[in-house]
């Protein structure tokens, strides 16, 4: 048995795949605690776990961030992840630090299994020396000589020209970060750290073992990944939530489902819920959305006659029943799709979104809408496109098998388990 401390930021998208893995940490009968947002306490504790929750550093509720920080607030686009770098992930690290040390010192563990995001995770195995691996439940946005950057929508070309291309956003981007990297020396300074030339977004990635959910179908093919990187396939979401009452029409429909979601970020159900629907009202289809809220099972608007509206619904029973998904691209709900063969239609708007949309069109997984507020007719284009050419059913399900073979929560255990012995 190896005592295993897993710190993943509360966050629902983040917290999933993390609660699969615990689960099967804590079946081989690990003692495994978990430090995260209080939101999450019950969730980690029905599975055997031990919660440390965020108490030095800032708890908040991720559907009201600008509640807990106000320079979140009107900053859409490019602005909201630079300020989300900043202020979410990178300057909550002192009191996460601190948090963390205090665990340590209370009872130290053999492994520290660290969101790949949790700057505290990565200041706290520097502080200590323990073995230490990160989980990036979100594509990788290692740079690459042969990639541009992550986050501009943008796919590689590789040519002269294109290289020339992506190593001059390469730099732009590293100009343009030079306020995040400053923060993270004010972080490191702010828990007696020496200051590192070190770029923020590889510091958070630990050096011993890097684990990913993807493939490598899904990152582009690099020519120069980390030697300690290993891809995990997907995590399919999971709910204890009871079924919806209406959830026999899914098992029973003769006609195709159609899953609609906007995940649990950026959840305003006009960018993306409303035009869906109103697009697929035109097709004979059975269409179930979720609002990604909890509690949340109504729509500000007319709903269609075809459709069943939750606040959420457990991806892995849903999907054997799904012809298609319509999403805002979060790498979790996306990966979910793919290890069912599912192919998507993906509106993304901000933060990693644009960038995850973008490599499903490039696997010819689905279609990239090229923004997270399409209009009806644009849905409806994709639907009809992705519906009549099979190609992209097929590149769904040979990268669902590939997904599905990297392992998932068990194998992500095993590679715990080896570094916990080494």
């Amino acid at each position: 048995m190896s005592r295993v401390l897993v710190a993943v930021m509360p966050f629902t998208g983040h917290v999933a795949p993390f609660r699969a893995v615990v689960r099967e940490l804590v079946s081989r009968g690990h003692d495994v605690r978990v430090y995260t947002g209080e939101a999450f306490r019950a969730g980690f504790e029905a599975l055997g776990a031990r919660v440390l929750p965020w108490t030095e550093a800032p708890d908040f509720d991720e559907n009201d961030l600008s509640a807990t920080f106000p320079a979140l607030r009107g900053r859409p686009g490019p602005r909201q992840l630079l300020a989300n770098l900043e202020q979410l992930f990178l300057r909550t690290g002192v009191g996460q630090h601190r948090d963390l040390v205090a665990a340590w010192r209370s009872e130290p563990w053999d492994v520290l299994l660290g969101d790949a995001l949790s700057t505290g995770a990565s200041l706290v195995a520097e502080t200590t020396g323990c073995r230490w691996a990160s989980l990036s439940v979100v594509p990788l946005s290692i740079p690459s000589r042969d990639l541009p950057p992550a986050g501009l929508r943008l796919r590689p070309h590789h040519t002269a020209v294109g290289g020339a291309r992506d190593a001059a956003l390469r730099f732009l981007v590293n100009v343009a970060g030079a306020p995040l990297q400053r923060a993270y020396q004010q972080v490191r300074a702010g828990v007696q750290l020496p200051p590192t030339d070190r770029p923020f977004y590889l510091a958070w990635l630990s050096p011993q073992l890097l684990l990913a959910l993807g493939s490598p179908a899904l990152d582009y093919g690099r020519s120069d990944p980390p030697p300690n990187l290993v891809y995990v396939g997907a995590i399919p979401a999971t709910s204890d939530a009871p079924l919806p009452d209406w959830w026999g029409q899914v098992a029973s429909s003769t006609r195709p489902v159609v899953y609609v979601t906007q995940g649990t970020q950026n959840v305003d159900p006009t960018h993306l819920l409303e035009p869906a629907l109103a697009a697929l009202s035109a097709r004979n289809v059975l269409v179930v959305a979720s609002t990604g809220i909890r509690g949340r099972t109504r729509l500000p608007f007319s709903v269609p006659a075809g459709t069943r509206v939750a606040d959420f619904v457990p991806q892995d029973r849903l999907m054997p029943f799904t012809s298609v998904m319509i999403t805002n691209g979060g790498w979790g709900g996306v990966l979910g799709a793919l290890s069912a063969g599912v192919p998507l239609v993906v509106a993304g708007g901000d933060l990693d979104k644009p960038d995850i949309a973008a490599r499903v069109a490039y696997a010819r997984a689905g279609i990239d809408l090229r923004t997270g507020r399409p209009n009806a007719a644009q849905v409806l284009a994709a639907y009809d496109r992705l519906t009549a050419e099979p190609a992209f059913r097929a590149t769904a399900r040979r990268l669902g098998t590939e997904l599905r073979d990297l392992g998932g929560a068990p194998r992500i255990a095993d590679e715990v388990e080896r570094l916990a012995a080494a």
